[in-house]
């Protein structure tokens, strides 16, 4: 890297012109308005710092990415093979080379953000003025180059031909660093007004004190040399450009993948109507349950583990992705994420919004890519089982995870053919008994995860005995409710943080939930019953499959059934995790232990 003492604004802006100079396709468009363009101009005119630019040195760099022209310049130029890209300046760059170079009109903005057309001036006279702050110098006109007012009936200023601009004594500055056009406008300037001293010796202070002020203009330029790493080029910009809309890692990819002419986003896009049409990987809080950027770091994963190298998903790692790779296990990897969704949907996991990890997903996927078989193997099944419930109870992947997917990528692979080799995650995962009375909401992977142990247990509908598998619980609209009903708890002063936890929640239709209303469970058990024309026995069966203690229900004796419950939910997680719930104290005496305080901090 080395930083110029300053180059030269004139062959800055020459070599954006003939795509010399040139941006990378991953930049955001130009977006500055006609206020800030005036601010710029006024500044260069005044010699004021406008800050440095940042150059890669394009030629012979790892770092080879679809670009892009700046935008104004001659589309002529679009083959050239770039010397430079700009990666931190390009709203300055684009600004100044509009305005003071190109001669097209510069396509920009108000401070609303309403589209303009504009070209720009210098007052001769204001220019010069100490007085004066140069930006009231700085004047843009319409695209026909008339000023006007009252709904367009009054022209206030006309600059629609050069005698027009003589006339007003303003010069246009498109006209900047073409010197021939300069000399030319000066020699019809002095001719228009007869060669008067006054106009002669204001044009000479003008053309002395500001046209060659921004003529002669040098920009400080921090350059990256060629060797420098795609990755560290890519970390760059995204520090140089916080201001703007952050660029996610698969942009990166998508230029560069461009190329080699391969159009990545159009490609993910024919990959999201082949992956998206299961339930679970749909959109939640707008944003889907797995993403462009999920799919990459799993190719990455994925090639990575194929090509016998150290297996890592890591930013640079992806950033590192060859086109080839990606080409070669693209459909691999497709087969593997509906795999892992037939998977999450066979352990009763049936919406995006009830997933517990989106993010685990990404190995899951990684795991059946390699081999599908491997997880076919009864044995190797369960393997697989576990430790997706470990994580889920462990709640290990709620944070940075790219070391975590590539332990247990590699180290589900080696416990599939060794038993002796288990996982981190299997290893680390702990669940314990307090946890379980701080879950309240869908917020928590653990709380999902219990829902989901619940209807694999066999948890069927409270009124017709219906299993809740994928097709009822998507079609009758089915939610999680409370057993024992929040208004006959709170008529009760039953703590809210027992009846409004996990423990005294279950998945019931919305039909369900409505004939249950508020009532107390042995009211509306009756009411089932007598509407239902349905056996006391057989109800009793329905609610026994969703872990409740039926005489404890039947009494609407709350503790002995929030009591039995919770042992019950243990039950099922160690059952799913193969590990001991740590703590398994009764919950009254849990309970004391919490402090109303507690309960609410930790409430998800």
């Amino acid at each position: 890297m080395e930083k110029s003492q300053g180059n030269s604004l004139e062959e800055i802006l020459k070599d954006i012109d003939r795509g010399k100079t040139q941006l990378p396709d991953f930049q955001r468009g130009w977006v500055w308005e006609d206020s800030r363009i005036k601010a710029l101009i006024a500044s260069v005119s005044n010699k004021y710092p406008i800050g440095a630019l940042m150059f890669l040195e394009y030629a012979g760099s790892e770092a080879q990415f679809k670009c892009r022209l700046f935008e104004g310049a001659d589309a002529q130029y679009s083959t050239v093979r770039p010397e430079y890209l700009v990666l931190d300046g390009q709203q300055r760059c684009t600004s100044i080379y509009r305005a003071l170079y190109s001669k097209k009109v510069v396509e920009t903005c108000d401070s609303k953000k309403k589209p303009l057309k504009r070209f720009y001036y210098l007052d001769i006279a204001k220019s010069l003025d100490t007085l004066t702050d140069r930006v009231e110098a700085v004047i843009s006109v319409p695209e026909d180059r008339t000023i006007r007012k009252n709904i367009g009936r009054d022209i206030v200023l006309d600059l629609s031909s050069r005698e027009k601009e003589f006339e007003n004594h303003l010069f246009p500055l498109n006209l900047v660093f073409d010197h021939e056009e300069i000399s030319l406008w000066e020699m019809q300037y002095y001719l228009y007004h007869n060669h008067s001293q006054d106009v002669v010796k204001r044009w000479i202070s003008f053309k002395v004190n500001v046209l060659n002020v921004i003529i002669s203009y040098r920009l400080p330029v921090i350059l990256l040399d060629n060797t420098v790493p795609k990755e560290a080029v890519c970390q760059v910009f995204e520090n140089v450009n916080q201001g703007g809309v952050s660029l996610t890692v698969f942009e990166l990819v998508t230029a560069s993948f461009a190329t080699d002419n391969f159009e990545l986003r159009k490609d993910w896009d024919k990959i999201w109507d082949i992956i998206h049409k299961d339930r679970i990987i749909k959109f939640k809080n707008n944003q889907p349950s797995f993403t462009n950027v999920d799919f990459l770091q799993a190719m990455t994963l994925l090639v990575s583990y194929h090509n016998g190298k150290a297996i890592s998903c890591k930013k640079k790692d992806v950033l590192r992705l060859k086109l080839e790779d990606y080409q070669r296990y693209r459909d691999v990897l497709i087969k593997g994420i509906q795999e892992a969704v037939k998977f999450i949907k066979q352990e009763c996991i049936y919406t995006s919004v009830d997933l517990p990890y989106t993010s685990q997903l990404i190995p899951l996927s990684v795991l059946f890519a390699i081999d599908n078989n491997v997880w076919f193997n009864a044995t190797n099944r369960a393997k697989l089982k576990q430790w997706y419930w470990c994580g889920v109870f462990g709640e290990l992947y709620g944070g940075a995870n790219e070391t975590r997917y590539v332990n247990d990528v590699a180290g589900m692979m080696r416990w599939s053919i060794n038993d002796e080799e288990k996982p981190e995650t299997i290893l680390r995962s702990t669940f314990n008994y307090s946890r379980l009375l701080s879950l309240y909401t869908r917020n928590s992977a653990a709380y999902k995860g219990v829902m989901a142990l619940i209807l694999a247990n066999g948890a069927v509908d409270f009124i017709n005995g219906e299993k809740m598998d994928f097709a009822t619980y998507v079609n009758e609209a089915t939610d999680i409710h409370h057993i024992f009903p929040q208004s006959y708890c709170e008529k009760k002063g039953i703590s809210r943080s027992e009846w409004n936890s996990v423990i005294n929640k279950t998945p019931i239709y919305a039909r369900t939930n409505r004939i249950i209303g508020g009532n107390a469970p042995s009211a509306y058990a009756a009411n089932i019953e007598k509407r239902q024309n349905i056996a006391r026995e057989k109800i009793n069966e329905y609610i026994t499959s969703h872990v409740v203690d039926i005489d404890a229900f039947r009494s609407n004796d709350f503790q002995a059934y929030f009591n039995h419950r919770a042992q019950g939910l243990c039950d099922l997680i160690e059952k799913a995790t193969g590990k001991a719930v740590d703590g398994r104290e009764t919950p009254q005496k849990m309970a004391e232990k919490l402090s109303v305080e507690e309960i609410n901090g930790r409430e998800e």
